[in-house]
């Protein structure tokens, strides 16, 4: 039987819960703790947590956040708790993002309803955190719609396994918000300016090419997930293997579930693309983004463009600016900055105005932003979200923190690894290949990937083949 989530401090009444410090553990009420929104299992040594709000497309809430901080803070002190298991139920999510209809709702409160709704994004954040840096081994199963707050349930695990069903997005910029979860700390650790592409437009990834990008680590077919997972269940580790240890084990186990690459599902974000993605996306303002696709005069070029400019304007300018400063921000303050930014979302019409349009009206209409466009749109607004003078900083409940991923050896070989080994010796794309492909064990996918970049980012000028790395445009 699924186990419910543990009362702590039932008997504390609404004003004292108040009063509660933000370096406290989270509490979940009886109302909450009789909710089954989430579910939690024990398999062996796996445990499992099951989103379980299918008709919502398990869609967070902060009942939700708090029953899974508090059982993942008691399973990291069980030694008899191996693997997390983290997914979602039905066939069609794994989780579509925050409920961000009930936070539109509370925003029309005034800043009673908004405080309230800024409560919500600092009990998300603080188990996101807690995601990231965990000391067990936690796997998502990013199976159908994986988007928004789903994201920060998956994104900063060392395993995050897309399937043919799977629907990434970060959606933000349609609904008047920023990519938040650790968008400021994973997106702009994608290769080139995909991150920065994938923040500004919403643009989403099906399948394999969640897998492709590097948002998951393994591409496994959905048929296949119940019996991986109660496989990950068996696993036994010795009392003193190290985390780094287990990490291994499971990915050499994971990986005897992979089946192979869908043959009808071409890499997305390639060749020419994704080439006019690093030309364009990589500058500091949007008046340079938008003239550099302008310049580009394709008929991707120009969607593009069409897209920027139905997003909300000041959505825009803030992910832009938030993907430059994420890069130099550890995990710990990207989410004690998102924090700041979200609780200055809440006070801005917009979010209200996006949520609305796009997901509470019947029939769903366009936004109507203030301001209305990029252009009206100003600098001193945008840096105005960034304004942490004086603001007291989130208390996340783990004290770790890092700087650039521990575990990013999993997934498929990013694209600075590629350039490092063309620029540290004369190498032909075949032994490239060759040696990536033998690191990674024969892993799908590395072949196509570094594929790709070879050909786009390099050239065999030199004598036996030898290729050298094609600088960047000035």
């Amino acid at each position: 039987m699924p186990l419910r989530a543990k009362i702590l401090n039932p008997a504390v009444g609404a004003g004292q819960a108040r009063m509660v410090t933000q370096a406290t553990m989270p509490i979940v009420t009886i109302e909450e703790e009789k909710q089954d929104d989430v579910l939690f299992n024990t398999l062996y040594g796996a445990r499992t947590i099951e989103l379980n709000r299918p008709a919502k497309l398990n869609s967070l809430n902060s009942s939700m956040a708090r029953k899974i901080t508090l059982r993942l803070k008691e399973w990291e002190k069980s030694q008899l708790a191996n693997v997390i298991v983290i997914k979602g139920a039905g066939h069609k999510a794994f989780c579509a993002g925050g409920d961000v209809a009930t936070l539109a709702k509370q925003n029309t409160e005034g800043p009673h309803g908004q405080a309230h709704s800024t409560e919500y994004f600092g009990h998300e954040y603080r188990l996101d955190h807690i995601i990231a840096t965990y000391s067990k081994p936690y796997v998502a199963f990013m199976d159908g719609v994986t988007m928004g707050g789903g994201v920060g349930l998956s994104v900063h695990a060392p395993f995050r396994i897309a399937t043919e069903r799977t629907l990434f997005a970060m959606p933000e910029t349609t609904i008047g918000f920023f990519p938040d979860v650790g968008g400021s700390f994973f997106l702009p650790r994608l290769d080139g300016e995909i991150g920065t592409y994938l923040a500004l437009t919403s643009e989403r990834l099906t399948g394999v090419n969640a897998y492709y990008a590097g948002i998951a680590t393994h591409y496994v077919h959905s048929s296949s997930l119940p019996d991986l997972e109660a496989r990950l269940a068996e696993l036994v580790f010795k009392d003193y293997a190290s985390l780094q240890e287990r990490l291994r084990i499971l990915n050499t186990t994971i990986e005897e579930y992979v089946t192979g690459l869908p043959y009808d599902e071409p890499m997305k974000l390639a060749s020419a693309t994704r080439a006019a993605i690093d030309r364009c996306f990589r500058y500091d303002t949007m008046e340079e983004i938008l003239a550099a696709l302008q310049e580009e005069n394709t008929e991707w070029a120009q969607k593009t463009i069409e897209t920027l400019h139905q997003r909300s304007p000041t959505s825009v300018r803030v992910a832009l600016r938030q993907m430059r400063l994420g890069r130099q921000w550890s995990i710990a303050e990207a989410f004690q900055r998102e924090y700041h930014i979200a609780a200055k979302f809440m006070e801005h019409p917009d979010f209200v105005e996006g949520v609305s349009a796009r997901l509470i009206r019947k029939p769903a209409d366009t936004p109507q932003w203030q301001p209305a466009s990029l252009e009206e749109s100003t600098m001193e607004a945008t840096n105005a979200f960034f304004e942490v003078e004086g603001a007291d900083r989130l208390a996340l409940l783990s004290p770790h923190d890092f700087s650039e991923y521990p575990h990013s050896w999993i997934g498929l070989p990013p694209e600075s690894e590629v350039e490092k080994l063309v620029r540290d010796g004369d190498k032909t794309r075949n032994q490239i290949l060759e040696h990536l492909i033998l690191a990674s064990n024969g892993k799908i996918g590395v072949q196509e990937k570094v594929q790709e970049i070879l050909e786009r980012k390099t050239s065999a000028d030199g004598a036996g083949g030898r290729v050298s790395w094609i600088p960047e445009e000035n």
